[in-house]
């Protein structure tokens, strides 16, 4: 059993109501330090909006969400997006970078967000820039990068501030095979070189099975 300070991710009798429709249903879930978990399932099962309340940006009906430790949603609006920008890093389908900034630029929002100076955001960036191969490719813009970079460009961002938990929902969705198998593999190294705990929401078969563990949701209820 994992020690309560190795458990990132710890919710308990989760569930999530639009009106009438239930998309989560009593969910519980523990997910420990230096994990790479995926959560697969049909689409409607309630797997982004799991990831979305693990990430604080949705809410839940009822239930308990703690997130390295903590119940986020007990904290002001002020704190509670201080506590998402330290702890939570986010990748999605679509790399949401902005057009008219440079590769280097894009990633260093966050950190300069979090208040750290130009100067260190820029050395941070160009650390994950290069751990990711794309250190001659820093001043160019999103339209002049290919899937595969701005995908890299968006994980390095999404890292920048060193967060606890890197989540990704259907990262590698809109990635020809091979930029999606080179993510995949990426994913792995953060774990194995910086001990990062990473949940994936995903459709790919292939990486759900690269996982540490994989879990089923089906009609708001993880079932496997």
């Amino acid at each position: 059993m994992s020690n309560t300070l190795d458990i990132m991710i710890e919710v308990e009798n989760l569930s999530k109501r639009f009106g009438h429709l239930t998309v989560l249903s009593d969910v519980n879930l523990q997910i420990s330090k230096s994990e790479v978990v995926s959560i697969v399932g049909p689409s409607g099962a309630g797997k982004t909006t799991l990831l979305q309340i693990a990430g604080t940006l949705d809410t839940p009906t009822a239930g308990l969400v703690r997130i390295c430790g903590e119940n986020p949603f007990v904290l002001s609006n002020k704190k509670l997006a201080n506590f998402r920008n330290r702890n939570l890093g986010f990748v999605f389908q679509f790399h949401h970078l902005l057009p008219e900034f440079s590769a280097i630029e894009n990633v260093m929002l966050p950190a300069l967000i979090g208040k750290k100076t130009n100067s260190k955001a820029r050395s941070e960036a160009m650390k994950w820039l290069d751990f990711f191969g794309l250190s001659e490719r820093i001043h160019h813009k999103p339209h002049e990068l290919s899937g595969g970079e701005q995908q890299r460009v968006a994980v390095a961002r999404a890292l920048i501030n060193n967060p606890e938990i890197l989540l990704a929902d259907e990262p590698s969705g809109n990635l020809d095979s091979h930029n999606a198998e080179q993510l995949h593999h990426l994913f792995l190294r953060l774990r194995n070189e910086f001990g990062q705990t990473i949940v994936i929401v995903t459709h790919n078969e292939h990486l759900a099975n690269l996982s540490d563990r994989k879990i089923f949701m089906k009609d708001g209820k993880i079932v496997l």
